[in-house]
């Protein structure tokens, strides 16, 4: 006889309308001040309809009791977020806690999407370079964002510890602009993703700003061959830019890759800057200019608010600023 499917809380947020964390503040007890009486009853009457039964072991593992934060990344593969792990795992082992890690695709909606439903045994959140609309699926589970943008919705806001990207940009437009430059162009990720909006935004703000200043922009994939693309696309355009500022270290590796196929000198007749500083910034030939971002502090911070608010306290929320590191992929316009 072939097993009947069991009903999962998945099931009852579908048929409630509402978030699984919603369903699990309901029907664990924890719903008061948090979720309206008539969402409530709402929940309960789906969940018996369904003919849900939370699993017991679940229960017994819940919010608060298991000493594990879920951090949550975009992908494994970028260097980016190892330092993120190793800030967040120092300060959690100094209190006791473990950190396991999660990719966030990026075209998920909410927690619902991790691997790690609501029911699963962690005490809390740390969510890096989210999407700003999956903010509102941490409603009721104690989340920190990291590097996703203040929360500025109304209501109970979601702590956040960003870094100061848009300074950043405006520290290297600063920097071409003093070298002379005044034709940007713009290697941007093609990321829905608040600090590249952030970026984006701080850099067009910068080059309106100069005398003459003009700016153009291609977006890619983080990726070396897609950036390639993009940057090709830019140098071949009408009035070549002299200074290509792209969004992230391995993005300016394909801006470089651009430039040689065009019989172009990095920085003799293209500056080109990155964003990050990751190990590759110093691999390139000539080595890259680019924003160092605290990494391993951003995890650090962010779980050191985690830990405050799973301890009750209302966390404020923290920029981290980056640094201008000029190298000798950047030097004034040819003639």
């Amino acid at each position: 006889m072939p097993a009947v499917s069991r009903p999962t809380s998945k099931d009852v947020a579908q048929e409630a309308g509402v978030s699984q964390s919603t369903v699990s503040l309901v029907l664990g007890g924890k719903w008061s001040g948090r979720v309206s009486p008539a969402t409530a009853r709402n929940v309960r009457s789906a969940a018996e309809r369904l003919g849900y039964r939370p699993n017991q072991a679940a229960r017994n593992l819940r919010l608060g009791t298991t000493r594990t934060v879920l951090l949550m990344v975009p992908t494994l593969s970028a260097p980016f977020f190892g330092p993120v792990y190793t800030g967040a795992a120092r300060v959690a082992a100094r209190h006791g806690f473990g950190v396991v890690v999660s990719t966030w695709p990026d075209d998920a909606a909410g927690p619902a999407d991790s691997p790690f439903g609501s029911d699963e045994a962690i005490d809390g959140v740390l969510a890096s370079s989210m999407a700003a609309g999956a903010l509102a699926e941490f409603r009721g589970t104690p989340a920190v964002m990291l590097d996703s943008g203040p929360d500025d919705r109304p209501g109970d806001r979601v702590p956040t510890v960003d870094f100061g990207v848009a300074d950043g940009m405006r520290a290297i437009a600063g920097h071409l602009a003093e070298l002379g430059h005044r034709r940007f162009g713009h290697v941007a990720a093609a990321v829905d993703q608040w600090t590249f909006h952030a970026r984006a935004e701080a850099l067009a703000a910068a080059v309106a700003g100069l005398p003459g200043g003009a700016l153009t922009r291609a977006r890619c994939a983080i990726d070396v061959t897609s950036a390639r693309d993009a940057a090709a696309r830019l140098l071949t355009g009408p009035a070549r830019p002299t200074a290509l500022v792209c969004d992230d270290d391995l993005i300016a590796a394909g801006a470089y890759k651009a430039a040689r196929a065009l019989g172009l000198d990095v920085p003799a007749d293209l500056s080109v800057t990155g964003f990050d500083d990751v190990l590759l910034a110093t691999a390139l030939e000539p080595e890259l200019t680019t924003v160092r971002l605290p990494a391993e502090e951003l995890g650090a911070q962010g779980m050191t608010a985690l830990l405050d608010l799973l301890a009750g306290h209302r966390p404020a929320p923290r920029v981290l600023p980056g640094e201008l590191v000029v190298r000798d992929s950047t030097a004034p316009p040819r003639g």
